[in-house]
């Protein structure tokens, strides 16, 4: 509850004393994860539908997305973890839209193209401190991780196999969204980060195979679910309208095409 409090303050800061939908815009806010994948679905929408502009704004991560439509400050919120019990007491729902493999990528200088899950492990645990070691350049490796708390570790923790009890070294800089992870990674030789896979990653850095496996592929060990959440007694027209188009057939080739995979209902 404590947390839950904290996370709705955060969120009537952030909102102010803005109404949820200003003139014609609905802003759909929360998580940085998938945030290219949801531009690509707003820009596709407001397309058809020029009498209301979806907007993605930057991250405020997915706890404070959804303490500002508790708060009735924000109607539609993107978020990239499951909801507490607390969450659907107060009647939030929330309409799962696509999976997201859980990436991990390297600055190119490490010269690194694939790992198996224990030399990952051993990289973030800082068991190992030079790319030579598991196969890349003579560099020191620089480790780049996320807050506890955050939705991707969250995955990890449960899924990568030696991540659950995982001990991530000291000397790691911490990220406090996913476009500071990959930003980060890009400016910093020898740096590896991880967050949700899209296709724009591929442009700027090494998307690290885990034993043998591409993001994209079938057994590929961790992924997270990006959702779009309403609250019942606020939800407007427009945020159902969108919610519906997100689930739709076109959606589902867009999403595909950038590299996530459309959850089926």
């Amino acid at each position: 509850m404590k947390t839950y409090l904290r996370a709705a303050c955060a969120a009537l800061a952030f909102a102010g004393a803005s109404p949820a939908v200003s003139g014609d815009e609905l802003r759909v806010v929360g998580t940085g994860d998938g945030i290219e994948l949801l531009n690509a679905l707003a820009v596709a929408y407001n397309g058809k539908h020029p009498q209301i502009v979806i907007a993605i704004p930057p991250s405020i991560g997915s706890g404070v997305g959804l303490a500002a439509i508790g708060a009735d400050k924000e109607v539609l919120a993107r978020v990239a973890r499951p909801l507490k019990d607390s969450e659907i007491a107060i009647g939030l729902v929330a309409t799962n839209i696509f999976e997201l493999r859980s990436a991990f990528f390297a600055h190119r200088s490490a010269g690194i193209a694939a790992l198996t899950a224990q030399q990952l492990a051993d990289v973030y645990s800082g068991k190992v401190g030079n790319w030579r070691d598991v196969g890349g350049a003579d560099l020191r490796i620089r480790v780049v991780r996320r807050e506890e708390a955050d939705s991707t570790l969250s995955g990890l923790r449960q899924t990568m196999p030696g991540w659950k009890d995982l001990e991530i070294t000291e000397k790691s800089k911490t990220a406090l969204t996913t476009q500071d992870c990959v930003n980060t990674v890009k400016e910093i030789e020898g740096a590896i980060g991880f967050g949700p896979y899209t296709k724009a990653l591929d442009a700027d850095l090494s998307v690290v195979k885990i034993n043998g496996k591409f993001p994209t592929e079938p057994g590929y060990p961790s992924a997270v679910v990006v959702s779009l959440v309403h609250k019942q007694s606020t939800v407007t027209p427009e945020a159902r309208n969108f919610i519906a188009y997100a689930k739709s057939e076109a959606a589902r080739v867009l999403l595909e095409r950038m590299g996530a995979v459309p959850v089926a209902e």
